[in-house]
């Protein structure tokens, strides 16, 4: 039965009410924290603090939207922390392949052997130190490379075309740039080496870009995720006011209150952090799976360049579960801050 009550409060005093409180919720609390306080057996079907009414209730429609929220929050963080990690070890793979190589190109002039000329600057990059590998690209080689461009089936042989050169340096040395080309172009007039340094600056720029792009959004999604916690658990205080001032009434400290929605939250968290981790784990997982089969097309190619097999490592993985885990003590340490503030506001 719903009546109109009188308020006695350890800080204000009594105070007379007009509303209608919810006396059913408060005698359970009271009887609860009356039996959790005595050494003296319950009677059977008297509440229990710890189990049969608990503070906030956990199978609340809120609760179970947090936890759906938190979980799709997780994801999103799971999914740019693990794009983050694909892309930079890409571009580490990229940078370290490029950093390796060298192209020498000789071009075809009037009056000039464009085969002796190749092979006198293949001789040229073998005898400079530090080389592992020199390759010479054929005519038919050199112009499948300009297919993609021009489409196949053309003829080139009225076409200028260049002959490519690829040079590879011996693991842990490097090579003599400069004297490689100062001797190319004293002896081969018409070749020119190309180290792929602008290359090598463009992708670790966009690399960069992407890695902090995929930051930004993970801190967002992190920003997003507090604001909804932070409004769950000042709705959750707010549908418990009653039982709040009946726990103060009855002397219960700011602390308990603030540790009772510390742990009604930090489980609500878990639940769903763990389950938005262990979806983008999976989403990962389903990703591989398909590249690999992909991985054979043309489309396919270019991904698997890009961003290799989608194959997370081990300490990707290990992020992804730390990710929710964090985010589930991130969760309950808001609600207690949140709730001893406004608590100590209100003493």
């Amino acid at each position: 039965m719903k009546a109109p009550g009188v308020w006695c409060l350890v800080t204000d005093g009594c105070t007379s009410m007009t509303e209608t409180p919810q006396l059913s919720k408060i005698d359970s609390a009271v009887a609860a924290i009356k039996a959790a306080t005595t050494s003296a057996p319950r009677e059977p079907g008297a509440p229990s603090l710890k189990q049969d009414m608990p503070l906030v209730p956990a199978s609340s429609i809120a609760g179970r939207a947090l936890v759906t929220v938190i979980a799709i929050m997780t994801y999103l963080a799971s999914l740019s922390a693990g794009a983050g990690f694909l892309i930079a070890d890409a571009s580490e793979g990229w940078r370290s392949s490029i950093s390796r190589e060298m192209t020498i190109q000789v071009r075809p002039a009037a009056g000039r052997d464009l085969e002796a000329d190749t092979a006198k600057a293949a001789d040229v990059a073998r005898a400079a130190a530090g080389v592992a590998e020199v390759r010479v690209f054929t005519k038919a080689e050199s112009e499948r490379l300009l297919e993609p461009w021009l489409g196949s089936g053309l003829d080139f042989g009225e076409l200028p075309i260049p002959r490519m050169i690829v040079v590879r340096n011996k693991a842990g040395e490097t090579i003599d740039t400069p004297a490689l080309r100062k001797a190319l172009s004293e002896k081969i007039s018409t070749a020119s080496l190309d180290d792929h340094r602008q290359w090598v600056s463009r992708l670790s720029t966009m690399a960069n870009a992407i890695v902090f792009a995929a930051f930004v959004i993970f801190v967002l999604v992190v920003i997003a995720m507090t604001m909804a916690v932070t409004f769950a658990t000042r709705g959750a205080m707010a549908g418990n006011r009653e039982i709040v001032d009946v726990l103060h009434f009855v002397g219960a400290e700011d602390k308990y209150i603030a540790r009772e929605f510390q742990r009604h939250f930090l489980w609500l968290g878990l639940r769903g952090g763990l389950a938005g981790a262990i979806a983008a784990i999976l989403t990962f997982f389903g990703m591989n799976l398909l590249a690999t089969w992909w991985l054979a097309s043309p489309g396919g190619d270019q991904v698997g360049v890009l961003f290799g097999t989608f194959g997370l490592s081990f300490f990707g993985f290990v992020t992804i579960l730390a990710i929710g885990v964090g985010i589930a003590f991130l969760t309950g340490a808001i609600s207690r801050t949140i709730v001893y503030r406004r608590l100590s506001g209100a003493s």
